[in-house]
Parts: structure tokens; sequence; C-alpha cells
């Protein structure tokens, strides 16, 4: 029976809302964040749902602690059945002032961060035939202005899960992509980007959302349980992407509009 789960960047927002959802049904679970006061709070809520597990400190840019993080689970479970790479941070920007190290920053946690991830726990996926969720977001679908390092990293992780759900049918694994929109959570504590203004105008879209990670969670559980391969939780989120497939130069052409929009707004700032 398929019981033991690992999340990365579990002390807070999605990753603890996935953990809860998951402790309800029983499951152990190994979370895993850089952010301890918030890890050791999750493992007790998980208690209260019903669930168990342990708690590792982890920074996903270190693939050392991925592996420590591995072997764990490996000593506490005897192995893993699903591993969910959810740590990342926020950014924004236009592509002009960002800096190469905001590049680096983005690229190093919210993409290689979840190819060590995968590459750690891979072993240990093998012998259970169990699943890998990454995280990503519809901005790896849309490339919404402002934000064309964070489009990038999300983008790559698409395209990571991609190759891996090819490659590891045969070994029996499943693989699956989660594509949320803006959502209620806790991601501007990361944010990092070159304007306060655009700091503002991302922390309105997260405040408008009307779905929270409790219901992103839930989403997950009921898209995994299917077997979907591409996970798109919200129903604009899904509109816009079948918008794309269908007439990718609308998008385009509202992506540029709303790029002018923003540039006049920070401008009148």
């Amino acid at each position: 029976m398929q019981n033991r789960m690992m999340i990365t960047g579990a002390g807070s927002g999605l990753g603890r809302e996935i953990a809860l959802r998951w402790a309800r049904e029983g499951w152990r679970l190994a979370l895993s964040d850089v952010n301890e006061p918030g890890l050791a709070e999750t493992l007790k809520l998980v208690r209260a749902a019903g669930g168990d597990g342990f708690t590792l400190r982890c920074d996903v840019r270190d693939y050392s602690q991925l592996t420590a993080l591995a072997q764990a689970c490996e000593e506490k479970f005897d192995g893993i059945d699903v591993i969910v790479n959810n740590a990342g941070v926020a950014a924004g920007g236009f592509f002009a002032d960002l800096s190469l190290e905001d590049w680096d920053w983005q690229i190093s946690i919210n993409l290689m961060g979840v190819v060590k991830g995968c590459k750690a726990f891979l072993p240990l996926l093998e012998r259970s035939k169990g699943k890998i969720v990454n995280i990503a977001s519809m901005a790896a679908l849309m490339q919404g202005p402002a934000m064309s390092n964070y489009n990038v990293a999300k983008a790559g992780v698409v395209a990571l899960s991609e190759s891996l759900l090819a490659e590891l049918k045969m070994q029996e694994i499943g693989v699956h992509v989660v594509c949320p929109s803006f959502f209620q959570t806790n991601l501007l504590d990361s944010f990092r980007g070159p304007t306060p203004a655009m700091k503002a105008q991302v922390g309105k879209l997260l405040e408008n959302s009307p779905i929270s990670a409790a219901d992103i969670a839930q989403y997950m559980y009921e898209a995994i349980t299917k077997g979907e391969f591409m996970i798109l939780p919200h129903e604009q989120g899904r509109a816009a992407w079948a918008l794309k497939q269908r007439n990718p130069q609308a998008l385009y052409d509202e992506m540029a509009a709303m790029a002018d929009r923003m540039r006049s707004k920070s401008r009148s700032e």
C-alpha cells in the first residue's frame, strides 16, 4: 500500500496544505523546508489530521541535503511512494531590470531544486514504482509580462516533467505536474524583484484570488488519483490554456497589452 510521501517547501502555504490533505488519509510524511518553525507547526497539524511523519531542514539548492532527506526516508519509512517537489520562491520585474543574480537565484531554487529532488529520490521511486509530483505554475504556460525569470524556471519544470513522463513510463513511475495560477499564499514572503511596485501588483493578484492553497491540494488529490499528468487547478487557468492552444496570437497580444498597462501604472506610482 502506498502511503509514504516527501514534500519540499512543507513549512507553509501549498506545501503545508498538501501535507494536511494526505495526512487525512493517514499517510506518513517526510516534511522539508528551510523554515524550521513552520515545519514544526506543519508536523503538529499533520498529526492532528491523522497522519504522522518527521521533519528535516532542507535547502533544495544543495543536492547533498536532498540526498540526506532521501536517506532519512529510507531509514524511517523504508522507502518512499510519492515525492512532491514544491519548494519555490516568487520573483518579478521587467527583463531589463532583472540582474543576472536574480536569474541565478530563481533558476537555482524553482528549476534546479526540482531537478535535484527528482535525481535524489529516483532510486527509491524505482523500487516502489512511485510517483513524482512537480509543482510548476500557470506562468510556465502563459508567460505573463514582468516575470521572465519565474516563467522560464517554471516552464523548465513542465519540460522536465514531460521528459520524465516519457522516460519513466517503462519503470512504472508516475509523473504529474501541477500548474496553479495565483492563489492565496505566503509566496510574497520570498518575493524578489527590482521594484516595490511590482511586489504590490503581485500582492493584489494573490489577495484577489478566489482559490486557496487548501482548494488546490484537494484538486491535486483528486487529479492524481485519476492519473492526470498536467493538473490545472484553476478554472480560469484551464480556459487560458485552451485559448492559447487554439489561438496563441490572441494570448500574446493580451500579454503585450498587459505589459503596457503595467509599465504605465509603475510610471504613475
